[in-house]
């Protein structure tokens, strides 16, 4: 199996740097909590604290497990910030390093410094209008 995942990385940082999908979509409410029950009572999420990770495969490589992540924020959170909007998308990316060298070329405010965690890696950037972007190069799952 790690032979597989090992084998899989490599393929993916093969690919051109881009966008692959949707990894979360995050938005202001007034009250996480209620949000969050409102949801599991209506539409029957399992929620947690932090929302509820949708999974779904890869249809090129179904072994493969992606993931979206669904998150209330409480209103007043500087996590969008410096956007003003009550919404940031997260997306999904593959070749991170590179993309976030020709987004540097191309003049894009890169708002902080690649973090790194077991499940992925991340940075913050604005696009056009001042809009917080998180990119997100997760750690590929196979199942």
């Amino acid at each position: 199996m790690e032979e597989q995942n090992q084998s899989i990385n490599n393929n993916a940082m093969d690919l051109k740097p881009k966008a692959t999908g949707i990894g979360g979509i995050f938005f202001f409410t007034e009250n996480t909590e209620a949000t969050n029950a409102w949801y599991a009572k209506n539409l029957g999420l399992e929620t947690s604290p932090y929302g509820v990770s949708f999974e779904s495969r890869d249809v090129n490589q179904p072994e493969i497990v992606n993931t979206l992540q669904w998150s209330p924020f409480k209103k007043g959170s500087d996590y969008f910030a410096p956007s003003q909007k009550e919404f940031m998308i997260n997306y999904r990316v593959q070749n991170i390093e590179v993309l976030v060298e020709q987004l540097k070329a191309n003049g894009v405010t890169i708002l902080d410094e690649m973090a790194t965690y077991e499940y992925g890696k991340f940075i913050h950037i604005l696009d056009h209008e001042g809009n917080k972007l998180e990119l997100w190069e997760p750690v590929v799952e196979t199942r």
